[in-house]
């Protein structure tokens, strides 16, 4: 061919020649042997003929490049993703691991939260990586990658292991953030790195989980582009017939992980003060709203969350960098009523009822209005689904428990149904308090309350781990210690049974001894007006720790090592450091104590009402 007769520019521009058959060949040929460096032409030939060229030369190279394109995309983004695997491997895990050695906080904490990550970041940094590099530089002469994925699939049983264990992470994570200032110190340092990209390590954390999807939409779009006879189509057909299989999995987590990303970020907005960032709680809506006020017509700008299992009322707080907010009032679902209202001077009004509070609100329109209603009504109805759900499975295993105990096989109640033993009320962890059966009533119990054996009859009499009451109505060796009608301890009363009859309540920080400080939720009810409760959260269904005021002293002087607003209660040996958000709540602390310390019973104090005034209690605001 005479190169002179036309002119060949690549990527998309055009060549020009009066022979447009051999240039067409020519063309046909280049292609081929070069898919990734195409060219096109535009003929001199009558514009009928020129057009029916470019659209046959145009459907080719489609088909071609787009190969070639999908397959560098997967090459580029493995580059990242292997790139952010190193950062959770060998950055965040590696500096936690270093300081759990040294004493600060448990290894086995920093083992449970990444799993097996240093697993999977050595497969795709020294295998999968190194191959799709070594492939697309050999994309002329051998253009496929479905051989490639192939390899993937035996280690795909890694992902399963890490998406298995992602909530758990999430929650020591979160505990451990709590409760340790030297590991979020750690975590917080490593986050302003500039190769964390302004993300926490809970959103670094969520990439092996999305990865997985990530291959198989990738493989899709690759076997769209793949003529039925090419080379690459078994390959690529059996990787995405496995891939998929795993992407299930992996979708399903994904949703806990979008669901957990919007945690994070309310948690972020409200302060990192409310304990919101659990896997049991769901995000459902949120949005401006106005609040009608009880002892005048004023309307104020307030801000809803709305969650699975509770409302969260809030105060908009002034922020130069993204939305920031106060929780004024904390609504369980349970019991919660939402009806419409009317209201002359007010249009498009509803209330929501709750034990807690009643709040009269005002949407911006009868859509939102609407919008508002559904939503709660929605999660109302599930919320109760689940709770009758959730009492049917357990007065089934009641039934057969009393029946027939050890006749037969019970239905046992699934591992993620509970979230405490069901019998001593601990709370589990993934640690030091794990999950138990008991092999004659199906509860779910700690290790502690089935540390019990028994011959059961369904099992040929055999010997079975049983928890103690199931014990002491098998063998009649000792009396049920929660039977029926037994009086309950000073810390197994609920702290959700205190908020309509305290003399004060709320959050304050706690420090006993030289343990790190952590938040805890403080209640001085009025039938023991001289005992002070410390719960982990408002609707613990058991107390920490007690402490009777009676004799204590009290000291509020400063400390340069204490944080700003403490004070200290002291008797004997035994030190108790509290400290308020700030010092007017401070103050009202010290008026109550200062009082019960004598023995004498405190007055009631009226609730704070730092955002103006409205008509009814409000559990954050520390008093009633």
């Amino acid at each position: 061919m005479i190169l002179s007769n036309f002119k060949i520019q690549h990527l998309g521009c055009y060549a020009t020649c009066a022979n447009t058959t051999r240039l067409h060949e020519f063309v046909v040929h280049w292609n081929h042997i070069y898919p990734h460096n195409m060219v096109s032409f535009i003929s001199v030939s009558p514009p009928a003929q020129r057009q029916s060229f470019e659209n046959s030369n145009r459907l080719m190279e489609t088909n071609e490049q787009k190969l070639y394109k999908i397959a560098n995309e997967l090459l580029q983004t493995e580059k990242a993703y292997v790139a952010r695997l190193n950062l959770l491997d060998q950055v965040f895990c590696a500096k936690l691991m270093e300081e759990a050695g040294k004493g600060t906080f448990p290894v086995d904490v920093v083992k449970n939260i990444f799993s097996n990550i240093s697993s999977i970041n050595a497969f795709h940094s020294q295998f999968l990586l190194p191959d799709l590099e070594k492939r697309m530089g050999e994309w002329e002469s051998t253009p496929r990658i479905g051989d490639i994925l192939q390899k993937l699939t035996p280690f795909l049983k890694m992902y399963a292991e890490y998406v298995r264990n992602f909530d758990k992470a999430m929650e020591l994570l979160k505990q451990w953030t709590d409760r340790s200032p030297q590991f979020k110190a750690l975590i917080q340092d490593i986050q302003k790195q500039e190769v964390c990209g302004s993300l926490t390590l809970q959103h670094h954390m969520l990439e092996p989980v999305q990865r997985v999807p990530r291959y198989e939409m990738l493989l899709k779009d690759y076997l769209k582009k793949l003529p039925q006879d090419h080379v690459d189509h078994r390959d690529a057909e059996k990787s995405l017939e496995i891939i998929a299989m795993a992407a299930t999995h992996s979708n399903t987590a994904i949703r806990k992980s979008e669901n957990l990303k919007k945690l994070l970020e309310i948690y972020e907005m409200l302060g990192e003060e409310e304990d919101i960032v659990n896997a049991s709680n769901e995000f459902i809506k949120e949005g401006h709203i106005l609040k009608l006020a009880a002892r005048n017509t004023s309307a104020m700008d307030r801000y809803l969350f709305l969650f699975n299992n509770m409302l969260l009322y809030c105060v908009p707080k002034f922020s130069l960098v993204g939305q920031k907010f106060t929780v004024r009032t904390r609504i369980g679902i349970d019991g919660m009523k939402v009806t419409e209202t009317y209201n002359e001077d007010y249009p498009h009004t509803f209330q929501v009822s709750g034990k807690e509070r009643t709040l009269e609100l005002q949407a911006s329109s009868e859509q939102d209005k609407e919008d508002w209603i559904k939503a709660f009504q929605e999660t109302i109805e599930i919320f109760h689904q689940k709770n009758e759900t959730f009492k049917t499975a357990s007065k089934e295993v009641e039934e057969v428990s009393i029946s027939e105990l050890g006749k037969r096989a019970p239905r046992w109640i699934r591992d993620n149904e509970v979230t405490m033993c069901m019998k001593c009320r601990e709370p589990f962890n993934a640690l030091t308090r794990r999950r138990h059966h008991c092999r004659a009533c199906g509860y779910v119990v700690c290790w502690k309350c089935s540390d019990n054996k028994a011959p059961l009859e369904y099992d040929g009499n055999k010997m079975n781990k049983v928890c103690r009451d199931c014990y002491s109505i098998l063998t009649g060796h000792t009396e049920s210690e929660e039977k029926e009608g037994k009086k309950k301890g000073i810390l197994e009363i609920e702290a959700a049974q205190f908020s309509g009859s305290s003399i004060m309540y709320g959050f304050l920080q706690y420090c006993e001894k030289n343990k790190p400080w952590q938040k805890v939720w403080c209640v001085i009810p009025q039938k023991e007006a001289l005992v002070l409760y410390l719960y982990g959260a408002p609707q613990d269904v058991k107390a920490q720790s007690t402490i009777p005021l009676l004799g204590y002293s009290v000291d509020d002087t400063t400390r340069p090592a204490d944080p700003p607003a403490s004070f200290r209660l002291t008797q004997s040996k035994s030190v108790h450091s509290f400290a308020a958000e700030n010092e007017e709540l401070k103050q009202r602390w010290l008026k109550v104590i200062r009082v019960a310390v004598t023995g004498e019973v405190p007055e009631c104090l009226p609730p704070v009402e730092p955002h103006g005034t409205e008509g009814s209690h409000e559990p954050s605001s520390e008093s009633i």
